[in-house]
């Protein structure tokens, strides 16, 4: 049984006080393992916020080393950083904002081969990558094992979320948003640039999601895709609907 400690008790009293979430989603917090692939511009936010929470695990993997362009946007690292690698930075960071938080960091990329193994047992999984194949081993082994996905990208001034749970019949997986041609190239933030913001609004955002996941306050996310323009400073919610030819989860 996961019981709150009086520190804890007052460390989130912020969220104790929520009527949505309460003591009772603040205890599934602490129950929760959640996994996040990538720790650039989207992870960096989405995990400081994902351990000032207090989610009881966090797994972080990422195989890339911080380089000094990278703190335009990705705030988790300081310039002592730069040549190490980015989760094992991470995980410093995590344990240094919140003992209570059980981080566990993976400098490798994930692949056919580890991916199931990483995604099986974890209750979210949290994808930041700018990698497509990357997005979709993640999201193919969520849909295998029920687990929810939350999604984030972004690209110059644009950014998009979708949260994903595709072996629901009403709801798409994420091969009904993004289609399944393997040969789709990825853009890296290095080719087309990124606001450095826009990556701290998103992954925020995706940080919300996960927590969303795991308490269940509000509306629920699932099925939709939410898309921000800094340009126009305009955010805009689309429906996701099942694709029911879809060759992962139609059946």
């Amino acid at each position: 049984m996961t019981i709150l400690s009086d520190e804890e008790l007052e460390r989130y009293a912020r969220h104790i006080v929520l009527k949505e979430i309460g003591g009772a989603g603040q205890t599934r917090l602490k129950a929760a393992h959640v996994l996040v692939v990538g720790a650039g511009g989207i992870g960096s936010p989405a995990i400081q916020y994902l351990a000032a929470a207090g989610v009881g695990k966090l797994t972080i993997i990422d195989d890339d080393r911080v380089d000094l362009s990278n703190l335009q946007r990705q705030t988790l690292f300081v310039a002592r950083d730069v040549g190490h690698g980015k989760a094992m930075v991470s995980g410093m960071r995590v344990s240094a904002l919140n003992s209570h938080v059980d981080v566990r960091v993976h400098s490798r990329r994930i692949d056919a081969c580890n991916v199931e193994s990483h995604v099986r047992n974890v209750d979210v999984v949290l994808d930041g990558t700018d990698n497509f194949a990357t997005r979709m081993l993640v999201a193919d082994s969520c849909l295998r094992h029920h687990v929810p996905l939350v999604s984030a990208a972004v690209g110059e001034f644009e950014g998009q979320l979708g949260v994903f749970r595709g072996w629901e019949a009403d709801k798409p997986c994420y091969r009904c948003f993004v289609g399944s041609d393997p040969e789709r190239p990825g853009v890296s933030c290095s080719e087309q640039g990124v606001l450095g913001a826009l990556t701290g609004v998103m992954g925020s955002l995706a940080a919300l999601e996960a927590i969303r996941a795991v308490t269940g306050f509000g509306e629920d996310s699932a099925g939709k895709l939410l898309l921000f323009d800094a340009l126009a400073l305009r955010f805009r919610t689309l429906a996701l609907p099942k694709d029911p030819g879809c060759p992962s989860c139609a059946a």
